[in-house]
């Protein structure tokens, strides 16, 4: 927890790049504006050809970065959650009641996000739009399982246990933490996804939010 606290660094799995991006001023404007022309055009119609016309570079020296757009986005995707379990081991580190360690766990992975300015060449409130509309896109692959086993999914995972694990600490006679624990991650995704866009099947809006609705649902779960 401590070095976790202490490194402001966000590590993604090495294999999931060729070059690491955060290693020099090209790789973080490829990062930079690779989030803000998927936001713009979205990721299907998102290529290197465009992304190297957007930042004034040869399309190959994006492939010296990284291998497909698909490892982008899978890099994208873990540097959003391994931001986010920062973010979480950050607030809650300090809270030495249970209860309210696991409300403020579930407010860290469901609410609206606000820009970090310790990252400036991430901006984080569109990276998030990018996770509500585009992270099904990292995973919903034949190679989806090949992937797993390469360990590019270990951040999230890692995440989904670390939730788990405050849910336990408040009742750890529950069954299913971690089937909780990833319902309220990717549950609160898909509330975000239709407040914007299907607002007539979602309670949440303006006054309720979706860490309101994942907070009521755990209280009534555990019954606490």
């Amino acid at each position: 927890m401590i070095n976790l606290l202490s490194n402001l660094k966000i590590s993604v799995p090495d294999k999931i790049f060729i070059k690491d991006p955060e290693s020099s001023d090209l790789g973080k404007r490829i990062i930079e504006h690779s989030i803000l022309l998927i936001e713009e055009i979205g990721f299907d119609n998102f290529t290197f050809k465009k992304l190297g016309a957007k930042i004034g570079s040869n399309e190959s020296s994006i492939y010296r970065y990284f291998e497909s757009k698909h490892k982008l986005l899978l890099y994208l995707t873990s540097w959003y959650w391994a931001w986010i379990e920062y973010q979480l081991v950050f607030a809650t580190h300090n809270i030495p009641n249970k209860k309210e360690q696991l409300f403020k766990a579930i407010e860290v992975v469901t609410k609206s996000i606000k820009e970090d300015v310790a990252f400036s060449h991430i901006n984080e409130v569109v990276l998030n739009r990018i996770i509500v509309n585009e992270y099904s896109k990292s995973y919903l692959t034949k190679e989806v399982d090949n992937e797993n086993e390469e360990g590019y999914f270990a951040i999230y995972k890692r995440l989904i246990t670390r939730l788990s694990g405050i849910i336990s600490n408040v009742d750890n006679s529950y069954e299913y933490p971690l089937s909780l624990a990833s319902t309220i991650v990717e549950g609160a995704l898909h509330q975000h996804f239709l407040k914007s866009h299907f607002r007539t099947i979602t309670d949440c809006d303006q006054d309720i939010t979706p860490t309101d609705f994942f907070t009521n649902l755990t209280i009534k779960v555990l019954n606490i």
